[in-house]
């Protein structure tokens, strides 16, 4: 559809002044917005209209963390810590290949569409000898299922025989990681307004990678104009880890090497003091809040209230599928509410709290506040439109509460820059079954390997 209207839905624009319609209309002409208001739709020649009786129409969600090569993974090491979970599936992850990979993406870049996701980033940072173009891969596979997408060219350089987490053979030296960053920002990222693929370099974690390698990504994202992405606090053997090699804080650390800013956003910060909550705050530097991972891995439940009262901005991710099977985005929002009223009560954390941290605070994490997040004129056309006439949702009084604390609503539409992703619950743009085929193979190829090593 190029040019259409989709009338008579409850609206939660997401704008800066929270502006929600009972009943409105929402224009589309291209790939940007072009009206949004209450009550009915004008008449416009040649203009197809969606008929949005019983739906919410929202923003497309935004999912800020992710690791898409672990749908090949899932399952393993459920009652592991992270570091116990990781120390499992390092070995495991050294035999990936690109076709994997290529399915493994595939399948959950179309369930994140299916969950009502536009927009995700994929934390890819172990790339094994041999294997392939797996970040081109990821970059392919986002265009065939239609998602806007902001791949993080990963990598790790501290292996176990230096101090690091990590085997030394899944690994790399600093040169070869920062040429490839350089070539992959050269090939893929595209600055303009309506990009479907940006960059950011992202080096893994502080106990994957040398103070070097952070020092030195930095300079490179820096000089490039792109972002930087990297884990950060997300359990207390890391706090201790930092603690021992480096002798401060995660924070700390990271703010001695010049990694905190209005250009960084980093995954998980569980375990926070309230300074460093408030230097996170100062310096504009975001968190992807993984609520259903972090719970998973029994890491913790991440300050989200302080962190949004400090104006950090604040997104949700669904984090790798290997640490979080379910991988459905719309989820998160009821899991982040959830979470933060076990830890600070009822009124922690609101519906329409969670809803911005998908929205526009994934968007504020990603440098694109002024182009996704909000249903504004002139902002791109990627658009949720969940129903809530069925059995499930049907009578709830409040429609974004029926979205966040109800069951899980089917999508009547999803669409990026207007082009239809999801309709009728359907995936328009790929066919599931044979990617669910594809990843069943990749999952057992992948297994078969490891039994062989």
């Amino acid at each position: 559809m190029t040019r259409f209207v989709i009338a008579n839905a409850a609206i939660a624009t997401m704008d800066p002044a929270g502006t929600e319609h009972a009943s409105g209309h929402l224009v589309v002409e291209g790939p940007r917005i072009t009206a949004v208001g209450a009550g009915p739709a004008p008449t416009m020649d040649d203009a197809q209209v969606v008929d949005g009786s019983g739906c919410l129409l929202t923003p497309g969600l935004v999912n800020t963390h992710h690791h898409l090569y672990q749908w090949a993974s899932r399952g393993y090491a459920p009652q592991g810590t992270l570091f116990e979970w990781l120390t499992e599936l390092y070995p495991v992850w050294a035999r990936l290949t690109e076709p994997m990979v290529r399915a493994a993406a595939s399948a959950g870049l179309a369930w994140l569409a299916r969950s009502g996701c536009t927009t995700t980033t994929d934390h890819h940072y172990l790339f094994p000898r041999g294997a392939g173009d797996l970040l081109a891969s990821t970059v392919e596979a986002a265009g065939s299922v239609g998602l806007r997408f902001h791949p993080c060219r990963g990598s790790m350089d501290l292996g176990r025989s230096h101090g690091g987490l990590p085997p030394d053979e899944v690994v790399e030296d600093i040169d070869t990681i920062l040429a490839a960053t350089q070539e992959a920002v050269g090939r893929f990222h595209d600055p303009d307004f309506d990009a479907m693929v940006r960059i950011a370099v992202a080096p893994c974690s502080p106990f994957s990678v040398t103070s070097e390698l952070l020092v030195r990504s930095a300079e490179l994202a820096r000089s490039l104009g792109v972002r930087l992405h990297t884990h950060l606090a997300e359990t207390l053997d890391e706090e201790d880890f930092c603690r021992e090699r480096h002798g401060c804080t995660p924070v700390e650390y990271l703010d001695k090497l010049d990694w905190l800013g209005g250009d960084v956003w980093l995954a998980h910060t569980v375990h926070l003091a309230p300074s460093a909550i408030a230097r996170l705050g100062a310096t504009g530097t975001g968190v992807a809040h993984c609520p259903s991972s972090n719970a998973r891995l029994g890491a913790g439940i991440a300050p989200v209230r302080a962190l949004r009262e400090a104006r950090a901005p604040v997104g949700l991710g669904v984090d790798g599928a290997a640490s979080q099977e379910a991988g459905r985005m719309v989820d998160e929002l009821r899991q982040a509410l959830y979470l933060a009223r076990l830890a600070g009560g009822p009124t922690a954390l609101t519906a329409r709290d969670a809803l911005e941290m998908a929205t526009m605070g994934g968007a504020r994490c990603l440098g694109r506040a002024d182009e996704i997040g909000s249903l504004e004129p002139g902002k791109l056309a990627d658009l949720a439109l969940w129903r809530l006439d069925g059995i499930g949702q049907a009578g709830i009084a409040d429609p974004v509460a029926a979205l966040v604390f109800g069951p899980t609503p089917p999508l009547r539409l999803l669409t990026v820059g207007g082009r239809i992703i999801v309709e009728d619950d359907q995936l328009r743009t790929a066919d599931e079954e044979a990617l669910a085929r594809d990843l069943a193979q990749a999952s057992r190829d992948l297994a078969r390997k490891v039994g062989a090593a």
